[in-house]
């Protein structure tokens, strides 16, 4: 009889307290109801919103070590997500001003259930900047975390330990051979076109010596006279060139028949040597022969260095007495030779 009095008792009590909570459940309904117009499938509704919201939110999370940093230091911004299916990470989103600045974006991690991406951040303005939140999706839902204030201070330099320099002047670097050849590409080219010109000018100057040395020197000089009177430099009035070309023959022709350095030597000077080197040797050169060369060169060297202007009478004696000299300096050497031969 007790026991059952006392079963009665609890199930009367619980009664009161389902009756209690649904009476609470109900004013609380009733008092959403009144004060916002809401039906009991909206309230709930609502609720369920706010939950998942809660919930959801929770899902994406973010660190870092530290909101406050010095000019050029770093700091390690996190962003984690309890989540490892169909997650995408966003571009990371930079302050309005575009002071903070992203150093390095790591590899996302994974652990366990979750994805972490880090990020290593820098400013080099100080000041105060708002990091704002960073967008994921997972399974193609947005999800936001939070904005991050951060402050960044100046290096306080302390100018009585440290002292203050003035500002060095921009040292430039050192040019290498890319830079040279990019800008001076063409100069390069320049060279070795004109290296291959020269290489051929000089060749065909060469072998024009070579055929010129295998000529004897008495029928070069020869020769040359004739292709001096043939060029007519005289009626074109072109004295001074018909003397330089007329002086250089016979100086040509006495340095390679007498081995005398006549081209470099200058009128006196060439006078002195054959004239020492016709007394000291058995070439007999006439004396007339010399005079007749001094005449020559001397007038030459009125001609080509002091503007004279000789008369055609004595242009043409000079050329008679160019040729005169060639022939008679040419078969002195002959006979010297002959009785050197005949003495061996």
């Amino acid at each position: 009889m007790v026991a059952v009095q006392t079963k009665n008792l609890i199930n009367k009590i619980k009664m009161k307290k389902i009756y209690s909570l649904q009476s609470s459940t109900d004013k609380f309904y009733g008092f959403m109801r009144r004060s916002f117009g809401l039906e009991y499938l909206k309230v709930y509704l609502f609720f369920t919103f706010i939950l998942s919201s809660f919930f959801g939110f929770s899902q994406v999370s973010t660190e870092i070590d530290t909101t406050r940093i010095r000019i050029g230091e770093q700091m390690q911004y996190q962003i984690i997500v309890n989540e490892t299916d169909e997650v995408r990470f966003s571009k990371f989103t930079l302050d309005r001003l575009k002071k903070i600045e992203v150093v390095e974006s790591f590899e996302i991690d994974s652990l366990k259930n979750r994805l972490i991406k880090k990020y290593a951040l820098t400013s080099f303005d100080s000041g105060s900047y708002v990091l704002p939140g960073q967008t994921v999706f997972i399974r193609n839902k947005k999800f936001l975390t939070d904005s991050i204030i951060i402050d960044v201070a100046t290096v306080a330099v302390d100018t009585i330990k440290q002292p203050m320099y003035t500002i060095k002047k921009i040292r430039n670097e050192p040019y290498t051979f890319g830079d040279i050849f990019s800008e001076y590409w063409w100069l390069l080219v320049l060279l070795i076109v004109i290296a291959v010109i020269l290489y051929f000018v000089l060749r065909d100057k060469v072998k024009h010596y070579e055929r010129i040395n295998r000529i004897p020197p008495f029928d070069l000089a020869k020769q040359r006279l004739k292709e001096l009177d043939s060029k007519k430099l005289l009626e074109e009035n072109k004295i001074k060139l018909y003397y330089v070309e007329l002086t250089d023959i016979v100086r040509t022709f006495i340095e390679r028949e007498m081995n005398i350095p006549a081209l470099e030597s200058t009128t006196d000077e060439l006078l002195e040597t054959i004239t020492d080197f016709n007394s000291s040797s058995n070439l007999n050169i006439p004396e007339e022969t010399i005079i007749k060369l001094q005449k020559l060169l001397q007038e030459a060297d009125l001609v080509k260095f002091a503007k004279s202007k000789p008369l055609i009478d004595e242009i043409e004696t000079h050329r008679s007495s160019a040729e005169v000299i060639i022939d008679n300096l040419h078969p002195k050497n002959e006979e010297i030779n002959t009785k050197e031969d005949d003495g061996q």
